[in-house]
């Protein structure tokens, strides 16, 4: 009798958690929160992101959800500007309920809605996963606790393109950035590593978040110009850095630029091939980009061969968005997506368990050594909220972002 009363209330516990809010949201699912660029001309990077969660949550909602939950992502458009960013966060939490907020996408939104998120738990729990940025705000004190990382930081971002620059005999570093906290991050993580080596940005330039690729940029290359360098490394997005390296390339400067990991390699190159093929120019070439998940070309990499599979499906932009907008088939955008997805999945099905108890904090710090098919485990831990240290680089060849093997191509 006892044995069975014990079976029937660990049935009613089970059912209570997997039932609960912090397990599921609204309808028996697990609804993440997305606030990201679904508009302007850094669409692309909200768009693609989302596609390639998408695709990766398509695959496991066909075969049932993740113990009889689906995941459904809502999202919400911000245009990549802090004010609406803060109210869809606010909406998502209050309005929505979500399971977790889940690929916001730039620092100069994240920042902004960290003191949301850490005023959210002081009444209940709540986090973020996966933010599409490599700042160092949401990676210290005192919002740290209340973000997971999965990417590496953009210090470690530009500590490998300053260290790569350097071992070839490129000491004299300029820097493109958006005027804003994504550039200042960037910005910072350069003079850092220049610190390291007796050295210093020797010019530096900014642009106005949401520039195109219409506007000019020759102001700005005439100030690179006069510091002489023979290396730029620029931190922004895709449109405003085509259009620097147009007008860098137009007024003959000819040394490699570099773009973090965020400026959407893919879209850029698709604005600087167009132009090439219209001008006779090659708009391409000495590019150098580093990346925060291996190349979707590898297709050794198990994870690889399932993001091209899902995407070769493809998943739309998200409803009501990407009407003039052509998606990717692959990108390293979606690929990260698809990633984030897939540790997210990993992370609801713990939160399923009867042992985490609906806690999706506790569920996340239990992930250890997970093989997600890339190459490099994740992990996670208290006060290791960054499941990934690894800076891929990529250069381009045959119109395409490949593996940068050997640096020595652009040796002094």
């Amino acid at each position: 009798m006892h044995k069975a009363l014990s079976t029937l209330a660990l049935l009613l516990l089970t059912f209570v958690l997997l039932s609960s809010p912090a397990s599921a949201g609204k309808h028996n699912t697990f609804l993440l929160g997305m606030s990201a660029a679904f508009t302007g001309p850094s669409k692309g990077l909200g768009i693609e992101l989302y596609r390639g969660s998408t695709a990766y949550f398509n695959h496991i909602n066909a075969q049932g959800g993740i113990n009889g939950h689906k995941v459904v992502i809502k999202f919400l458009d911000d245009g990549y500007n802090p004010e609406p960013a803060i109210r869809n966060t606010i909406k998502l939490v209050e309005k929505d309920k979500v399971t977790a907020l889940f690929n916001y996408v730039g620092t100069p939104t994240v920042t902004r809605v960290l003191p949301v998120i850490k005023h959210f738990n002081s009444q209940e729990p709540e986090f973020l996963f996966f933010p599409f940025t490599g700042a160092q705000p949401q990676r210290e004190f005192p919002y740290e606790e209340y973000v997971f990382n999965l990417r590496a930081s953009y210090r470690q971002e530009t500590w490998g393109l300053v260290h790569n620059l350097y071992m070839i005999g490129r000491h004299r570093i300029a820097v493109f950035y958006q005027a804003d906290a994504y550039g200042r991050s960037g910005w910072d993580g350069i003079r850092k590593a220049l610190k390291e080596k007796d050295l210093d940005i020797v010019a530096e330039t900014t642009y106005r978040r949401g520039a195109s690729f219409n506007d000019s940029m020759q102001e700005q290359v005439e100030i690179i110009k006069k510091g002489n360098p023979d290396a730029i490394i620029s931190v922004g997005a895709y449109e405003a850095c085509a259009a620097f390296v147009r007008d860098a390339r137009d007024a003959g400067i000819d040394v490699p630029i570099c773009n973090l990991s965020f400026v959407g390699s893919e879209n850029m190159l698709e604005l600087l091939d167009d132009l090439s093929r219209s001008s006779g120019k090659d708009y391409t070439r000495d590019l150098v980009n580093s990346q925060t998940v291996p190349s979707y070309e590898d297709t050794s990499l198990p994870a690889v061969r399932e993001y091209r599979e899902a995407m070769a499906k493809n998943p739309p932009p998200p409803e009501g968005f990407g009407k003039d907008y052509t998606p990717l088939e692959f990108s390293f955008i979606s690929f990260e997506g698809f990633l984030n997805a897939k540790v997210m999945a990993k992370i609801l099905e713990k939160v399923s368990m009867p042992q985490y108890e609906g806690n999706i904090y506790s569920a996340t710090l239990s992930i250890r050594n997970l093989d997600i098919g890339i190459g490099t485990d994740i992990n996670f831990g208290r006060g290791k909220h960054q499941g990934l240290d690894e800076v891929y680089y990529t250069t381009v060849s045959d119109g395409k972002f490949v593996p940068l093997k050997n640096w020595m191509r652009w040796n002094k």
